[in-house]
């Protein structure tokens, strides 16, 4: 197995970008894979994470209703946001500055086949970096992500999850609010869920923390579940 995994930070990057550098990222790991199949080798494969913040968008997962997004056109001009159908699963959320996207890229068959530990994993991820700010969080039954309160009225998710996984490997991932603008998710059905509260880091804590305090304890955490041999892609 190959747990070497290249880490980047794109840093404030537009979402097409990001998505189109995503997608080739992804097809060169799946053509990877596929090469070695149908030559019958064994060349590693390889892994990528991938951390970035993007300027105010919203997107759609497959499953994902249209009516759930509360703008027109010229709500999203008068926004500043733009909007976007994409391939991961899941329904609308929204990105912005001040929350960290994370892309893993994984082929799966260097850690272990099954969908449902990974986005586990993903999310114990979280949970750990949010402990270390003495902020409580876990799962709700049912959902995906990482939620504050989940066992009563008050519940209220600080993490989104959407991926996409294609021959054991993985794109899109997770969205994780640190300083994020709350505003901006009054204009969607988050996850099609109208029912629950969205929170980010600094609403709870009562001040702003360091983003990049917090990317670095995410990243660790991400690689110490997974077992990962990270390196920084400079």
């Amino acid at each position: 197995m190959n747990k070497k995994v290249i880490f980047q930070d794109w840093d404030l990057l537009d979402y097409q970008q990001a998505w189109d550098r995503q997608e080739q990222v992804f097809a060169e790991t799946v053509l990877a894979k596929t090469q070695n199949r149908n030559n019958n080798t064994d060349y590693p494969v390889n892994n990528h994470l991938i951390f970035v913040e993007h300027p105010h968008v919203y997107t759609l997962g497959k499953s994902g209703k249209p009516e759930n997004l509360l703008l027109d056109e010229a709500g999203l001009v008068n926004k500043q946001a733009s909007f976007y159908k994409i391939n991961r699963g899941g329904d609308i959320t929204y990105h912005g500055p001040g929350q960290i996207v994370a892309y893993p890229i994984l082929d799966l068959d260097n850690f272990f086949t099954d969908i449902h530990l990974y986005l586990r994993t993903l999310e114990e991820a979280v949970i750990l970096t949010l402990a270390d700010y003495g902020i409580q969080s876990g799962r709700y039954e049912g959902y995906t992500g990482v939620w504050l309160d989940a066992d009563n009225e008050r519940a209220r998710k600080i993490c989104a999850m959407g991926v996409r996984c294609s021959r054991w490997v993985t794109m899109h991932g997770l969205a994780f609010n640190v300083n994020t603008d709350l505003s901006y998710f009054k204009n969607i059905v988050p996850c099609g869920i109208d029912d629950k509260d969205v929170t980010s880091m600094e609403r709870e804590l009562g001040f702003k923390p360091d983003i990049e305090e917090v990317k670095q304890k995410l990243k660790r955490y991400i690689g110490g579940l997974f077992e990962m041999e990270i390196f920084d892609n400079l």
